[in-house]
């Protein structure tokens, strides 16, 4: 579990700090505040050699162009993960971050190659060029460097830019590397919430464990009604992949009713449920957590992801901008034993580098004396 975060030149940060660190964090502050990157940046840190997670952050912000001579594959605009929009040669930014004592760093940086070909070296087999600034621009080449610290371990990587500084998606999904300290689980719930076949996915993960039974509990807190779940058969869900289908819930009338008729709350608790229990040992990200949810449902939902996240030792970051979200984490924070690991509200500010942080014992008076947090 982490207790500190820093962010150094990434996305829309020179520099942040994330301290006292808790259990369950919850990320507020006012739009285009930085919320999102932060959970992007933690991500990234978390995933260690997996470029996967940076792959589908980049699409989701359509980051992204399409050439004719690239289809069907994509090239990433980089240079909107750094500070400033901007890259050269020597750009870089840092994600770091202590777990337990140890010391945990992704450091990327933008850097320069020197491309030879038997050509172009002299009959002595030395360099025609042996000062860099003698060799011609259509030799130089930038790179995508990547240094992942876990501890004394480390692992680096580089991958060649286009002539545009663009990233080409192919290199990013070849990047799997074993590793001795390989990557916790990690799941990311968007604001749009997951789709139909990530559900299902998840669902398998779960089926015929303790932690099926979780799931149904978490559906019920939202309608008492709910008995079970059960996905579409395979057959029929290539028909329905929309995002809402997918899983029928059994009823205490012994109605079985397609979850896509019963509102977006069930599905978006749902989403938030699977997501939970399938990140046991690892980290649970949310953006606008509070998203599809009725204000009275919220309280519920926080007891179970305070509950799970507990016994299944996951740390978790949401965000929100909704003060019913933040004032219902504040009743669990007072009526749950919070004090092993805590329940944490940070307010994220663009001229500060630290986050305003809340303790469960701040948390619990400033929704008693209607203090606004966000």
């Amino acid at each position: 579990m982490f207790n500190t975060i820093k962010i150094e030149n990434f996305r829309s940060f020179k520099f942040f700090e994330l301290q006292q660190l808790g259990r369950v964090n919850l990320l507020v502050g006012k739009n285009n505040s930085g919320k999102t990157s932060i959970l992007e940046a933690i991500q990234l840190l978390c995933s260690r050699n997996n470029l996967e997670p940076l792959r589908q952050t980049m699409m989701k912000r359509s980051e992204y162009c399409v050439d004719d001579e690239l289809k069907p594959a994509q090239e990433f605009d980089i240079r909107h993960l750094f500070y400033g929009h901007e890259i050269e040669q020597g750009s870089k930014f840092s994600i770091t971050g202590t777990n337990s004592n140890i010391r945990q760093g992704l450091f990327v940086s933008i850097e320069l190659s020197k491309i030879f070909s038997k050509e172009l070296l002299s009959s002595s087999h030395e360099p025609l060029f042996p000062y860099e600034e003698e060799v011609p621009d259509v030799l130089r080449k930038l790179y995508f460097s990547i240094q992942w610290n876990y501890g004394r371990e480390e692992e680096a990587l580089e991958l060649p830019l286009s002539a545009n500084s663009g990233l080409h998606s192919e290199y990013i999904r070849r990047v799997r590397r074993d590793s001795k300290n390989p990557a916790p689980k990690i799941q990311f719930v968007t604001s749009s919430s997951l789709g139909t076949e990530k559900m299902v996915e998840l669902f398998d993960q779960i089926v015929l464990t303790p932690e099926e039974k979780l799931v149904e509990q978490a559906l019920r807190s939202i309608d008492s009604k709910i008995i079970r779940i059960a996905p579409v058969s395979s057959q029929k869900l290539r028909y329905s992949l929309d995002s809402r289908g997918g899983f029928f819930v059994l009823l205490d009338s012994n109605q079985r009713v397609p979850i896509g008729s019963m509102g977006d709350g069930i599905w978006r608790i749902l989403g938030l449920a699977l997501a939970t229990v399938c990140a046991k040992d690892g980290y649970l990200f949310v953006d606008e957590i509070d998203t599809g949810l009725h204000f009275t449902a919220m309280s519920d939902m926080w007891k179970m992801i305070w509950e799970t996240a507990n016994r299944l030792n996951v740390q978790v970051f949401a965000t929100t901008h909704n003060s019913d979200c933040w004032t219902s984490l504040a009743s669990i924070a007072e009526q749950e034993d919070t004090t092993e690991d805590g329940i944490r509200i940070h307010r994220i500010e663009r001229d500060k580098q630290t986050s305003i942080v809340f303790t469960e014992p701040q948390i619990v008076i400033a929704a008693e004396r209607d203090i606004e947090v966000r």
